[in-house]
């Protein structure tokens, strides 16, 4: 293998949206520093490819089918040392810090010029992170000690939940059933309902709907 063939970095790129990857590969494939070695359309799929090519980089749908949080952490304790960077059209903080917590590379947005997504992924490559600065502006708030407005409590009322609580809360006002946000979270759905039992017991509400009508009524200064 040449000193050329050596430096090209390889990409494998899940999402199960066609059109997408596509577009992603014709982005990359037109970078001689790049050249996408799979694709997969669902997280089962998306690891056995990662550990049949052992790509540099893992470029991963987020909502794809089977979770791209779940294949994440599979990628990440299985090959270590792969560089994993979400592609996504979520923005939310909920999604943001989960894949952070999971320790991925980068977190793009598809909104971005895919004219930018080949120095991006260099970027990640040599060590970098590949976060849009929106993104990065939040992620300084929150290290900073500064939790969303939302997750202050008001004085008098009952918010003293922990940060996977809050998280479990925030998923079920979006209408998650307890296996979608065992998905999103990377947990299993025994998890999830213990967390919802010390959510309805700390706010001391009768069940999880009067969970989230009390949360969507919650202070948020």
């Amino acid at each position: 293998m040449s000193t050329t063939e050596r430096s090209v970095l390889r990409v494998l790129v899940a999402d199960d949206h066609a059109p997408t990857r596509c577009d992603v590969r014709q982005a990359l494939d037109g970078d001689p520093r790049f050249k996408v070695c799979a694709e997969a359309m669902d997280a089962p799929r998306a690891v056995q490819s990662a550990l049949r090519e052992r790509p540099d980089i893992c470029l991963l749908d987020l909502r794809m089918p089977g979770s791209g949080l779940a294949t994440v952490w599979e990628i990440r304790a299985r090959l270590p040392e792969v560089k994993i960077v979400i592609f996504t059209v979520s923005g939310s903080d909920t999604d943001l810090f989960a894949a952070l917590r999971l320790g991925v590379h980068g977190y793009l947005l598809k909104t971005m010029n895919l004219r930018r997504l080949p120095d991006a992924l260099h970027g990640v490559s040599t060590g970098e992170a590949a976060i849009p600065r929106t993104l990065v502006a939040r992620v300084l708030r929150q290290f900073r000690g500064g939790e969303p407005s939302w997750r202050q409590p008001a004085e008098g009322t009952p918010w003293r939940l922990t940060s996977r609580e809050w998280e479990v809360l925030d998923l079920l006002a979006q209408d998650q059933s307890t296996a979608q946000i065992a998905g999103r979270l990377v947990i299993s759905a025994s998890a999830v309902r213990v967390h919802v039992a010390a959510i309805t017991r700390k706010l001391e509400v009768p069940g999880r709907a009067a969970a989230v009508e009390l949360f969507r009524q919650r202070p948020t200064a």
